[in-house]
């Protein structure tokens, strides 16, 4: 689950807190397997490579918008894959990143790139747009413009803040219905599993593995209860909770977001020598809440105000490789007023391109259909205020993030329910102090699928474990895509592997964000240009 790199959080939650007096309708989603549909044309492919991933190739499938009505209207998903080098091959690895609203064309040139090299070469990995995203078509764009800074403060703190704020969130909605309302209802994770079993009937396979990431967990296990019989191998990493989609979720997602954020405040004070904010995590969580009272006030650079400062900082929350560039540009704010500093940071990590907005309209039409929602506001403030009380680094931005929901033009589906004992195979991978996916949610899944083993990255605070550096992680993946085999232990748990080591500040701290956005050059094509972006969830 995720926002784009423009904002590295998406959200997740507890349970019972929405009152079905206060939610919209819900129109019944069906539990039985789909009818099949009539098979699309077979993918035609074209070179596409880049200088990081030079075997990509590239192609176009046509599936319906409706599929009630699969001889209707058609749309276009874009396709990629990287094919299999070795003499015998394992079939199709369909990857997805996240989102909803997550790219995923390149992923299948990482996965190949950055799993064992001899698994990979028995694979032909299939990288996907799901409808609506970046090169499939048609592409939504429901507001430009929409996260353009300076935004209100996300902490309303007075009538008129609360006003700012409602007035954006209902805005986006209405855009959302006035330029796509033809569309909207066929946005959301049904219809998206449906294509992917398209995809599978376009590639000419019987069954398909699939290795998904964040909210690409909540497809997965979609997939696998419709289609349970298409599906040979299955991988999921950081693990939605499905009791939980959409608003309950994002809600446990607050509480998990702000301990990632006390961490963060732990690993700055610890580095004191370098940073000279604090050495403790209350000195230095003093100071974070005091530069961004400052910024309310004076937005740094007129760019950088108290909802882009919490934008900022959400990757981190995500990935943790991104500390140290974080904490530079803190420190340069709070120690030498550098408000450069601050908005090279912003602009690296927290600020939404045209990609951004169009995942962030996916992310906002897949949520708000899926689910209900409280249509009532006053159950929204009520349970962030609340949260607010023990959670506050994100609380009411992640609210507003979300807040279109109340307001979306189209009515909420039921979700699936992903319990299943047909699926063959399921490996999942989970870290413990995940925060845009938090733990308990892959103990549900594990519990939900029968057939399924869990693998627990006992400390891990990332999100999206597996090809991220650990190396114990990684050889349970390669032995489970190259033999099924998976761990079997006596209890929920069947293995764990240590937490990587948490970064080092560099050796020369700059104190400038220039750093920042060098580093997030650096990151494009590794795994958290995928997993770090909220469009994953």
């Amino acid at each position: 689950m995720g926002r784009r790199s423009a904002l590295a959080v998406a959200g997740i939650a507890l349970a019972g807190l929405i009152s079905p007096a206060l939610v919209s309708p819900a129109v019944a989603a069906p539990q039985a397997a789909p009818a099949a549909s009539a098979a699309p044309a077979p993918i035609t492919w074209t070179k596409c490579g880049t200088e990081t991933y030079p075997t990509l190739q590239c192609g176009k499938i046509s599936v319906p918008l409706d599929y009630a009505n699969p001889s209707g209207q058609k749309i276009t998903l874009a396709v990629s894959r990287v094919p299999h080098t070795a003499a015998t091959s394992q079939g199709a690895l369909l990857v997805n990143p996240g989102g909803p609203g997550g790219s995923g064309l390149t992923l299948a040139g990482f996965v190949a790139k950055s799993l064992d090299p001899a698994v990979a070469a028995q694979y032909d990995v299939i990288g996907f747009d799901p409808r609506g995203v970046g090169k499939s078509e048609p592409a939504l764009n429901c507001k430009p413009g929409y996260f353009k800074p300076v935004r209100p403060d996300s902490v309303p703190t007075t009538p008129a803040i609360m006003e700012a704020n409602l007035k954006r969130a209902k805005s986006f909605a209405a855009a959302c219905g006035a330029k796509y309302g033809s569309l909207l209802k066929y946005i959301n994770t049904i219809s998206a599993v449906k294509d992917m079993d398209q995809i599978r009937l376009g590639l000419g396979a019987k069954t398909i593995n699939y290795f998904g990431y964040s909210y690409g967990t909540y497809l997965g296990a979609v997939y696998a209860k419709l289609f349970p019989k298409n599906v040979r191998r299955m991988v999921l990493d950081s693990v939605v909770d499905p009791d939980g989609v959409w608003y309950e979720d994002n809600i446990a997602q607050d509480y998990a977001f702000n301990a990632r954020h006390e961490a963060f405040a732990v690993w700055v004070a610890k580095h004191d020598a370098n940073y000279h904010l604090g050495t403790s995590e209350d000195v230095v969580l003093e100071k974070w809440y005091a530069a961004r009272a400052a910024l309310k006030t004076k937005p740094a650079g007129g760019v950088v105000g108290p909802a882009e400062f919490e934008d900022t900082f959400g990757p981190g929350a995500y990935y943790n490789g991104y500390w140290p560039f974080l904490a530079d540009a803190f420190a340069a704010y709070v120690n030498n007023k550098d408000e450069a500093a601050l908005v090279d940071v912003y602009e690296a990590f927290g600020a939404i391109d045209a990609s951004g907005e169009n995942g962030y309209s996916i992310y906002t039409a897949v949520q708000c259909r899926d689910a209900k929602w409280p249509r009532d506001w006053s159950t929204w403030v009520r349970d962030t205020w609340r949260v607010h009380k023990e959670a506050p680094f994100f609380a009411w931005n992640n609210a507003w993030y979300n807040a279109p929901c109340a307001f979306w033009p189209t009515k909420s589906l039921q979700p699936i329910d992903v319990s299943n004992s047909k699926v063959d195979s399921v490996l999942i991978f989970q870290a413990t102090e995940d925060a845009a996916t938090p733990y308990p949610g892959a103990e549900v899944v594990r519990h939900k699928i029968k057939n399924s083993r869990l693998v627990v990255e006992v400390e891990g605070g990332n999100h999206g474990v597996t090809l991220g550096g650990n190396a114990c992680l990684d050889k349970y993946l390669a032995d489970y895509l190259a033999t099924g085999a998976r761990p079997d232990g006596p209890g929920i748990v069947d293995a764990t592997c240590a937490a990587v080591p948490e970064p080092e500040p560099p050796a020369a701290t700059t104190q400038a964000g220039s750093t920042a956005k060098a580093a997030s050059r650096a990151g494009r094509g590794t795994l958290h240009e995928y997993v770090s972006a909220r469009p994953v969830e």
